[in-house]
């Protein structure tokens, strides 16, 4: 089987923070998980370029949209590698291979009577001569009559609303009150596919919060959806016109595709076939925000493009910091590249990979809980198995192993395969509680049998036997966390003298020399994480 596998496209008008890491690495954790089995797996993504904001950010630094766009997907690129994200390819939307696509995503909804034209009527700002979206609208809530609210809802009672039913509207570009006015758009009758997503829908997802929310808006019934802008706007045209623009939530999802293609099209192989072959499989991961396009825009784009692949649309929770909401202004914000400046990649890795699961819920990040859960668990537990033992076959049989030390580690062979099923599953807390769990168990065999009284007293090989059969299970935890720590666990395959390890070499017993243990990681101290708060 081969898995295409994505996380959301970060948009292009500012760097990465710690919530974009949560999902990447969420990723990333499962791509690697599948190249460890006898599947293959290939992570895609792109820097999403096209809309509104990016406009406006690019006018504001006085530079051109494709400057901007360009400065930011090196920022996003270079984060993605910082974080050990093993990337297949990282494109942009804003390329030949997206504007291809998306035409002819476009033209074909079109000409199968999926997409009409409709006059409608919105918001315009006329000192800025642009069309206002529902974020640069801010009013007063026709339901509570709460003031200061965005234009499509109402953070104060929840209630969602038409931007032109908003009462004393004011355009935030200009501070200006908007006029309303009409203009033609192209419509996506997404309802014309309503009886093929219902049915659909509860192959490629299957988290109940995400189905329960999928019922309300089937039963609700589905409305067309506007996927036309008006100029001025940062993106393609719609093929035809002049003053017309295929709004971002349409091309954004085909930048998967695209780019998927743009790799495998430079490998010299064929990316229509191997997308549509019977064992290729399409799987996206995706905060809860954005389950409204990518379940239900996004299959019935596919499905009008004749894409039958989609496995599955995995959801998230956001990431909060402190229990709190990440906001700049109120100094509970963690940026990307700013957050390593105070760890390790893969001590963020680890912790955020620690809380996640099946659920949508919301995953705290708290710096006391960062530092206990990386000092108690990867120092404490894991490592700790290395650091107390390795040493003694080095010393005493110059790093050589007693062959078949394998009665320990052979204990743990069940649970061993369940951690690999639970990190297939998505359910990773659950897979890293089972590791640390052998690791206490392993420690404490290690403080039972104490090595160290034998070696004192000249029982060597009594002394190696013991810390080879530590070292077999060290080993396995190894394996099992590579895609979780692959930097720390390449440091430890180094250490062990191991090549490239899959799930196949679990229960393998190690076999030849090991090198000397030497500490390549240390735990953390509070002062350390002092400042990473913005």
């Amino acid at each position: 089987m081969k898995y295409l596998v994505t996380s959301a496209l970060p948009y292009a008008n500012a760097p990465l923070h710690l919530g974009h890491v949560l999902e990447i690495v969420q990723t990333d954790i499962w791509t690697r998980h599948i190249n460890l089995t006898e599947d293959e797996a290939y992570y895609f993504c792109a820097s999403d370029t096209h809309g509104t904001p990016v406009m406006l950010k690019a006018k504001e630094l006085d530079i051109k949209p494709e400057e901007l766009i360009s400065q930011i997907y090196e920022n996003h690129l270079n984060t993605f590698k910082k974080f050990n994200i093993n990337l297949t390819n990282f494109h942009t939307t804003h390329s030949p291979e997206n504007e291809q696509l998306t035409a002819e995503i476009f033209n074909k909804s079109i000409s199968d009577g999926y997409i009409k034209k409709k006059l409608i009527s919105q918001l315009f700002d006329e000192t800025e001569g642009i069309f206002l979206s529902d974020r640069f609208i801010k009013g007063t809530c026709p339901v509570c009559k709460k003031p200061d609210q965005y234009g499509d809802a109402c953070e104060e009672c929840g209630s969602t609303y038409d931007a032109l039913d908003i009462l004393q509207p004011i355009s935030v570009l200009s501070n200006s009150t908007p006029i309303v006015k009409e203009s033609e758009h192209y419509f996506f009758e997404l309802s014309k596919l309503e009886n093929y997503l219902e049915s659909h829908i509860e192959n490629i997802n299957k988290q109940k919060p995400i189905k329960s929310k999928l019922s309300e808006w089937f039963n609700d019934g589905l409305k067309d959806w506007d996927v036309s802008r008006d100029a001025p706007y940062f993106g393609f045209k719609v093929p035809g016109e002049t003053d017309k623009y295929i709004y971002v939530w349409m091309d954004a999802p085909v930048g998967y595709l695209a780019s998927m293609k743009n790799w495998f099209e430079t490998k010299g192989e064929n990316f229509l076939e191997i997308a549509n072959h019977k064992d290729t499989k399409l799987v996206h991961f995706i905060g809860k925000d954005i389950v409204y396009f990518h379940l239900l825009f996004w299959p019935a784009m596919l499905k009008v493009a004749n894409f039958n692949n989609l496995e599955e649309v995995f959801v998230h929770g956001f990431l909060t910091i402190e229990g709190k909401k990440m906001s700049k202004s109120k100094g509970n914000f963690i940026l990307a590249d700013k957050a390593l400046e105070h760890a390790d990649a893969d001590f963020y890795r680890y912790y955020l990979a620690s809380k996640l699961n099946t659920d949508i819920s919301d995953i705290d990040f708290s710096v006391e809980d960062f530092i206990q859960k990386v000092n108690s668990d990867l120092i404490g537990k894991y490592i700790n198995i290395g650091s107390r033992t390795q040493n003694f076959i080095y010393k005493l049989s110059k790093g050589e192993l007693q062959p078949n030390a394998n009665v320990l580690s052979s204990g743990f062979e069940d649970t061993f395969q369940q951690i690999v099923k639970d990190t297939h599953n998505k359910e990773y807390s659950k897979a890293l509680r089972a590791v640390m769990s052998i690791a206490d168990k392993t420690n404490a065999y290690i403080s039972e049998k104490e090595p160290w009284t034998k070696a004192k007293n000249g029982n060597d090989e009594e002394c190696i036997a013991i810390c080879s059969e530590a070292l077999n299970v060290f080993k396995n935890l190894t394996i099992v966390l590579n895609p979780y720590i692959p930097e720390i666990t390449k440091n430890i395959f180094d250490l062990l003298n191991l090549e490239h390890q899959t799930y196949k070499d679990l229960g393998k017993p190690l076999e030849g020399t090991i090198n000397q243990f030497k500490p390549f990681i240390s735990r953390l101290e509070k002062s350390e994480l002092d400042g990473i708060l913005e």
